[in-house]
């Protein structure tokens, strides 16, 4: 009756694990759905995972759409998200930390010993040992959990890498836009002065020209050609960076760039409350606070198997000659005798205070950077108006009235031409003005989380940001400095 007792709840208890160990799946998106949403959210675009060379055929059939025509912006942020090929293996970071929670959340496998000695006098000594490890199985829901949660981490911190990835092809494009814009004024520039340099120089050889003259046309020339030659190199530096960053190569790097960049809004919004904007929306946040808690977690079982560091149980059923059938059972665990656990706890607090200060580091990081971002693009939109509004009005208004002069006989045509060269200046600077704008707007959106606040956002977010009182304890509630001797 005992025996039958025995065998009944053993295969009840086997059951149970082998139902608990089919309950731990992997998920049908890899934990990608949320990478899609946060592209589709906070910039408007499709983040696509290639496993299958199907799915590389689409992507090359979409890029190839998008790059069918001048390139936009917006078009070269999404072929950066479809074809970089280092985004795409950080979304393997996903796969990694899902195999890690499927892991976490099965059964170890039983092990099974089994033996056959004959002694001297030949007896026959049969054994066999069926074993588990009981802690693993004791502390398996608590590791599901902390793996859970480093899973999230991982769709938090991938997310994070695609929203950077989008920012660098917007840099890139800004980049590779205004090189390419100055790089064509600057061969308008040559030509000008290759024609003020060959008019000097019949000039200077019907003897209507000054030496001094004469010099100073040459030198303007000579200076309009490497200034060109450094303006195209840069153009294809920048271009060359764009098509990295979009992971483009072969017939895909053939596409066209339009003449100039987006002309600057007509009014920079009014955006305030970003700190607390950026602390409720920054990913690198969100994860780092996450983090944090999985330590936690894992300093609280850190401290529950301190001391018992190894625990095996195991069904015995052995057969020997002279005595017959023995069954019975054997728990192996490990005796603390040198190693109390206190070096397995203090190095899961010292884990735990270094992912606080990371917490807190990264906060006090992400509100600097708000802060120099927003500077920086108020400054930048402040400028490039300043040029659009009036530097280039006015250097407009004196080469119509100097070329009313020239129609009148009133100016030579080396007037003309210097204030040709002068226009040089106010040309590139308003270029790099309106470089500087596109290029403030991308860091600032980047430094926010990707985007910037709509309507509303930031002020709901300080009032989320101030009820969250919550903060990185210096010492998890649960830990207490004990040596256990």
């Amino acid at each position: 009756m005992m025996k039958r007792f025995i065998f009944t709840r053993m295969g009840v208890g086997i059951a149970v694990m082998v139902f608990l160990a089919g309950c731990t799946t992997f998920s049908k998106d890899g934990g990608f759905n949320g990478i899609s949403s946060t592209a589709s959210e906070r910039i408007g675009k499709d983040a696509v995972i290639a496993k299958t060379d199907a799915d590389w055929e689409s992507i090359a059939k979409r890029s190839q759409r998008l790059l069918a025509k001048p390139l936009s912006m917006d078009d070269a942020v999404q072929v950066a998200l479809l074809n970089n090929r280092g985004l795409q293996a950080s979304y393997a970071e996903l796969g990694l930390s899902e195999a890690d929670l499927v892991q976490a959340g099965r059964l170890p496998n039983p092990g099974f010993t089994f033996s056959r000695t004959r002694a001297s006098n030949g007896d026959l000594s049969i054994g066999r040992t069926f074993s588990a490890n009981a802690l693993s199985i004791l502390t398996l829901p608590l590791a599901a959990h902390i793996e859970s949660r480093r899973f999230e981490q991982t769709k938090l911190e991938t997310a994070d890498t695609m929203l950077k990835v989008a920012a660098d092809a917007r840099s890139a494009y800004v980049n590779a836009v205004a090189a390419e814009q100055a790089a064509k004024y600057a061969e308008q520039v040559r030509d000008s002065a290759d024609a003020s340099a060959e008019l000097a120089l019949r000039m200077r050889q019907a003897g209507n020209f000054s030496k001094l003259d004469y010099a100073r046309e040459q030198a303007f020339y000579a200076d309009a050609v490497a200034q060109q030659a450094k303006a195209r190199q840069q153009a294809v530096a920048a271009r060359e960076k764009l098509t990295r960053t979009m992971g483009l190569w072969g017939a895909g790097t053939q596409y066209q760039l339009p003449d100039r960049l987006p002309e600057l809004p007509k009014e920079r919004p009014d955006l305030n409350d970003l700190e607390s904007y950026a602390m409720q929306n920054r990913l690198d946040i969100q994860a780092a606070k996450l983090r944090t808690q999985g330590v936690a977690s894992s300093l609280g079982l850190s401290k529950a198997t301190r001391f018992v560091n190894a625990l095996d149980v195991g069904y015995l059923h052995n057969y020997e000659t002279d005595k017959g059938h023995e069954h019975g059972y054997e728990i192996s665990v490990e005796i603390p005798i040198f190693d109390f656990g206190s070096v397995k706890v203090a190095r899961a607090e010292a884990t735990y205070m270094q992912s606080v200060n990371q917490l807190a580091q990264t906060a006090i990081d992400a509100r600097s950077e708000v802060r120099e971002s927003y500077f920086a693009y108020v400054t930048s939109y402040d400028v490039a108006k300043h040029y659009r509004d009036e530097v280039v009005p006015l250097r407009k208004t004196i080469s119509d009235e100097l070329l009313l002069r020239y129609n009148g006989m009133l100016a030579s045509v080396f007037e003309l031409l210097a204030d040709s060269r002068e226009q040089v200046g106010a040309v590139n600077s308003y270029i790099d003005a309106l470089k500087d704008y596109w290029l403030a707007e991308t860091h600032l959106q980047q430094a926010l989380g990707g985007r910037l606040p709509r309507a509303g956002e930031a002020q709901a977010a300080k009032g989320a940001h101030a009820a969250d009182t919550t903060q990185p304890a210096a010492r998890p509630a649960s830990t207490t400095n004990s040596e256990g001797k």
